[in-house]
């Protein structure tokens, strides 16, 4: 249980800086992902092509 929670934990910090980096790399390319709980998920639990489909969904 306690591996878990653990694991879920890191994804969760791995979205979070992700979405930073994205969104201070971007910024100059006017790229944006709004960081909320989705997304952190999405992009914790999915990683790189998480991302992509973030970055992908908000060119549409």
């Amino acid at each position: 249980m306690l591996k878990n929670i653990k694991w879920v934990i890191k994804n969760v910090l791995i979205g979070i800086v992700a979405l930073y980096v994205v969104n201070f790399l971007g910024l100059d390319l006017n790229i944006f992902i709004p960081i909320n709980i989705i997304t952190i998920l999405i992009v914790g639990f999915l990683r790189i092509p998480g991302l992509v489909i973030l970055l992908i969904l908000t060119k549409l």
